[in-house]
């Protein structure tokens, strides 16, 4: 005999009305959204690039300013050492992909190349955990006093690796903070990242967001010659000439005394003398002392704020700023602002990307997806009904009954976990009705079996 226990059909009440509940937001106009619970009117499932439109956009990770970059990051590695150890050197130069230098006294060489070779690292093998046993650079000496340090193939191949996973997650929190839902942002091969941005109609900005490397570095201005003098000469060795945003060249120190990684929050706002646009931003305990240390030394003296080699602003520090905070002012627009205190939130890019391909799919062809796929489901459903209540006749309107909840919870689930639905999950959809129809149809055909041996309607389908 049938019996169904009071908790399994309190259990499965409770589960559709749940289902039903979150489900509906998806059914609402903006207007009854409104109404609702925030926690509510945010459960909706998100449409796909294919339905809503948005910008698609295929990035590169730059692998010749990557090895550019560690070679530089190598070379002065090496320059410390050889200071630490007290061992001369000239010519420390870099050729592609190796550092090259001779040493003073040929005695030496034994000695450098030990201690430079402290400078490799194992490379970690991402798959299995544990080293693969190669080093990511090598040390040799094809004769006395001269040294060379090359970066190996592998090393290179597992930082540009590295670079795409970091730079996927700074990717994720910078779209975040735009308030798009659900960006899909995937690894395409060996160096490159698509991202794919629905509903965002705005690609020059999304473009702007991404390829911008966003390094920020505080130095000092070097005083000991005008700009107009370095470019014309020979500029200090440990400083170097960068274009401020206004055009105008500036001289700043190499060294930088505060790194943009000790940020730990920056914000949009006005100044409160000029009304002008400004980001403010706060350090962490390291970023503050060196911030203060600095500010206490070079009292009166122009301090530069750099952003991805380029000087923002150089204001002249009037008093030490021991807070830990301050502001960037730059002739910015609110938008300027805005998204720059986006990409110090989320952090520096390891290496720069390069737009390799550009795509926006307009509304017009997302709305026609969507009506099209509409009717297909309408179309698949519809048909589904008047065969299974054709054939079945209340049995078919149970099993539609329960079809209709399976779909219910279906998407009550997709609205919860904010998963995006694309023409593909549309047709899956589709596909999912008729599975459970098919399932219904094996389990009616049984029943009737049993039913034509005799059976009552409840003994067979406690039989079936």
């Amino acid at each position: 005999m049938l019996h169904f226990s009071r908790l399994k059909t309190t259990a499965i009440l409770v589960i559709t009305a749940i289902g039903i509940l979150f489900a509906l937001p998806n059914l609402l106009p903006p207007a009854a959204l409104a109404v609702l619970p925030s926690w509510l009117a945010s459960s909706r499932v998100t449409l796909g690039l294919d339905l809503q439109g948005g910008s698609h956009i295929l990035l590169e990770v730059d692998g010749a300013a990557l090895r550019k970059e560690r070679a530089e990051q190598i070379r002065d590695e090496v320059r410390n050492v050889l200071r630490e150890q007290r061992i001369g050197y000239s010519g420390l130069t870099i050729r592609d992909t190796a550092i090259q230098l001779r040493l003073r006294d040929p005695n030496d060489t034994t000695k450098a190349v030990a201690e430079l070779r402290k400078l490799a690292a194992p490379i970690t093998n991402t798959l299995l955990g544990g080293s693969t046993g190669e080093m990511d650079l090598t040390v040799s000496s094809a004769s006395e006093g001269a040294v060379t340090v090359t970066l190996t193939d592998a090393g290179l191949t597992a930082r540009i690796r590295s670079a795409v996973d970091q730079s996927i997650e700074i990717i994720r929190r910078r779209i975040d903070q735009l308030g798009t839902v659900e960006p899909n942002i995937q690894r395409q091969g060996a160096d490159r990242i698509l991202v794919q941005v629905p509903g965002l109609q705005d690609p020059q900005r999304l473009k702007a967001l991404l390829g911008q490397t966003a390094k920020l570095s505080f130095r000092m201005v070097d005083q000991s010659m005008s700009p107009q003098q370095a470019l014309e000469g020979r500029p200090p060795p440990d400083s170097e000439v960068l274009q401020g945003q206004d055009g105008i060249p500036y001289l700043v120190e190499k060294q930088v005394r505060v790194s943009g990684e000790d940020l730990v929050d920056a914000q949009p706002g006005f100044d409160q003398n000029t009304r002008q646009p400004i980001v403010t931003f706060r350090f962490n305990s390291n970023g503050a002392r060196r911030f203060a240390a600095t500010t206490q030394a070079a009292v009166g003296q122009p301090f530069a704020i750099v952003l991805d080699n380029q000087v923002i602003s150089a204001p002249r520090i009037n008093e030490p700023i021991l807070g830990g905070s301050g502001q960037i002012s730059g002739s910015f627009t609110v938008q300027q602002a805005n998204d720059l205190a986006i990409l110090l939130r989320a952090g520096a890019l390891p290496a720069p990307l390069k737009v390799v391909e550009e795509r926006t799919v307009g509304p017009s062809l997302g709305q026609d997806s969507i009506e099209a796929g509409k009717l297909a489901a309408f179309v698949a459903a519809g048909l589904v009904a008047v065969f299974m209540v054709a054939v079945y006749g209340l049995f078919g309107l149970f099993a539609l009954v329960a079809l209709a909840v399976h779909v219910t919870l279906m998407f009550a689930l997709q609205s919860v976990l904010g998963a995006t639905l694309t023409l593909p999950g549309i047709a899956g959809v589709v596909l999912t009705i008729g599975m459970a129809v098919d399932s219904n149809v094996v389990i009616f055909e049984r029943i009737r079996d049993e039913a034509r041996e005799g059976r009552s309607a409840i003994a067979a389908i406690d039989k079936g």
